[in-house]
Parts: structure tokens; sequence; C-alpha cells
């Protein structure tokens, strides 16, 4: 299986998120905009990556009163993003609100849904499977399309759910990277075996000496 890379474009302006869009497209199709980078350039970083021709994921992982997040996601869905994050400590009525807004805002705008994924433990904290379990359980029964979690969950999750969903795993690395601030890191390879579909990569990348060479390794499996 060919790995699908995401790139974190983990960068505090829009000078910097434009060099690596143009440097590593079409190596990199997805590229994924946080907290940081949307504070600082808002939704045109969004149509910046869109124009280029690749595929957003907006991960802003909302948490908030219902009304509040189903808010959020009707822009996101006017945004054309690819994917989305919502925590699913958020609870059921604001994950359903969350489905609900994104699937009415396409259907007016005849455009294609986002993906909704929800966020169970975040890898830079350690975390017990039963939490991860019991919040993606939650997710999923709502009709989210997938979860973020780290490999170690990964693998688990498939055998536990029988439904087909998505399994979003951060935290990639080579062998002897540094972990930096994660705590639940994998490999290309482990991620791929413990059954992820979509791999997030950002500082290896963001950092390194050739930044288009590190993004092949990493979209060849390697």
């Amino acid at each position: 299986m060919k790995p699908k890379v995401i790139l974190a474009l983990d960068v505090d302006n829009s000078k910097k998120a434009k060099y690596f869009i143009n440097r590593l497209y079409p190596t990199i199709k997805i590229f994924k905009v946080g907290a940081q980078l949307f504070t600082a350039c808002g939704p045109e970083v969004i149509k910046m990556i869109r124009k280029k021709g690749a595929e957003a994921f907006l991960d802003l992982k909302y948490f908030d009163i219902p009304n509040t997040v189903s808010g959020a996601v009707r822009q996101a869905v006017r945004m054309k993003v690819k994917m989305l994050t919502l925590h699913i400590l958020g609870d059921e009525e604001m994950i359903r609100a969350a489905l609900a807004a994104a699937k009415d805002e396409s259907r007016r705008l005849k455009v294609k849904r986002p993906l909704l994924i929800g966020v169970t433990v975040l890898t830079s904290k350690e975390a017990r499977f039963s939490d991860v379990l019991t919040l993606a359980r939650i997710g999923l029964e709502c009709g989210l399309d997938g979860v973020v979690c780290s490999v170690r969950e990964a693998e688990l999750l498939r055998t536990k759910f029988k439904k087909r969903f998505i399994i979003v795993t951060p935290g990639i690395r080579h062998d002897k990277e540094a972990k930096f601030d994660q705590k639940r890191t994998a490999t290309v390879s482990q991620a791929i075996k413990a059954g992820s579909d979509y791999l997030v990569v950002g500082r290896p990348i963001l950092q390194a000496a050739e930044p288009l060479k590190t993004a092949k390794e990493f979209a060849s499996g390697k």
C-alpha cells in the first residue's frame, strides 16, 4: 500500500506556507492547516493550497457548543476543504450538529462534503487504549468518517469495529528521529501495517535539509 502522506504546515506565515506548498506539490497532495497558520493567515492559506491543485485538511479541532461548531463547519464547507477535525469530547450533540451542517451546506452549494474526523487523544499525551476506544466508538456511532489516533491504537480499533472508517495518524517519523513533543510516534511502515489511511508528517520534512527529498522518502514508504 502506498502511503497517503499529509504535510502538517506548522509554519507561522503565508510566505513559508507558500514555499512548502510550491516545493512539495505534487509529491505531497494534502496539506494540513492547524491553529497557528490559520490564525496567522485565515482562509487565504486554504485558497493558496487549492489554487496549487492540492487539497486542504483543516485541523482546528472544533470543540464548542453545537451552534458554534455547526457554524464553523459550514464555513469550512464553503472553503472546500477535503477534511476537518473536531474533538469527540465535545459530545454527541455537537458531533451530530457538525455532521448535519456539513451535509446541508454541501448539498446547498453542490460541493463534495468534507470528511469529518474525530480527535480521540492527542499524540503528545500518553493514553490508555480504553479511553481511545470509548471516544472512537462515540464518534463513529454518531456518524463521523474517521478518527485521529496513534499507531498504537490503530490496529486495535480496526479489530474492534467492523465498519469501514478512516484512520489519520500523526507523529510519523523515521526510525532514529527525535520525537519532539510527540509521545506516541510511528514509522510509515508501522502505521500502514496497523491500518492507518493517512499519515501526518510535520517537522521531519519542514526541518529537513532537503524537504522535497525527505517528502519523497515518506511518500514512497521509506
